[in-house]
């Protein structure tokens, strides 16, 4: 049963609906959904909320640290609230996915996603749930960090707003770890 979910991305204006935020706008639309609001937790370095979904209490976080130090605030929260990995889920872009779709994983290293890295480090453990939200790569040639720090076009905001209310339209069973891949996808 998933207690936390994190939602990866960079604190600042200048990051906000670019690709490397994917996990910050799920989170935004999934509180939206559910009520609730962003609360700045200096403990946990980062944005808390608390949610009810089918009568399951949820703590959603939105670390503030830069994507590159995200399992430091990770880490405090899961630590405070003695969660284990396995009711943790990790949502964040992914270049390996078309923009528009969806991977649920378990397990598994970092594949170079620098804000996974951290908080495998941090908590030792690559047990936890990581919801992958696919945002393509950049063309041939082309900088991937550029690419992730740049807005999408308005078609692929469209494409994960759409995966997004489909995902939490199925979050009762993705909290509950009956979700499979085809479930999410819209």
């Amino acid at each position: 049963m998933i207690k936390l979910i994190v939602g990866l991305g960079n604190p600042g204006s200048q990051y906000d609906k670019t690709r490397h935020n994917a996990g910050f706008v799920f989170l935004d639309h999934l509180l939206s959904a559910y009520g609730g609001s962003w609360v700045v937790s200096s403990q946990f370095q980062g944005e808390t909320a608390v949610c009810s979904i089918a009568g399951s209490r949820l703590i959603l976080l939105k670390p503030m640290t830069f994507m590159n130090r995200s399992g430091l605030s990770v880490g405090n929260l899961m630590r405070y609230y003695k969660f284990k990995p396995e009711e943790l889920l990790v949502v964040h872009d992914e270049l390996d996915l078309p923009a528009g779709a969806v991977r649920l994983k378990r397990d598994g290293g970092h594949a170079g996603h620098n804000g996974l890295r951290d908080i495998i480090a941090h908590l030792q453990s690559r047990d936890f749930f990581r919801l992958r939200m696919g945002i393509d790569r950049p063309a041939q040639g082309g900088n991937v960090a550029d690419y992730v720090l740049s807005k999408p076009s308005a078609e692929n905001c469209r494409k994960f707003d759409a995966l997004c209310e489909n995902v939490i339209g199925n979050i009762e069973l993705l909290i509950a770890g009956k979700a499979q891949d085809s479930t999410l996808l819209p």
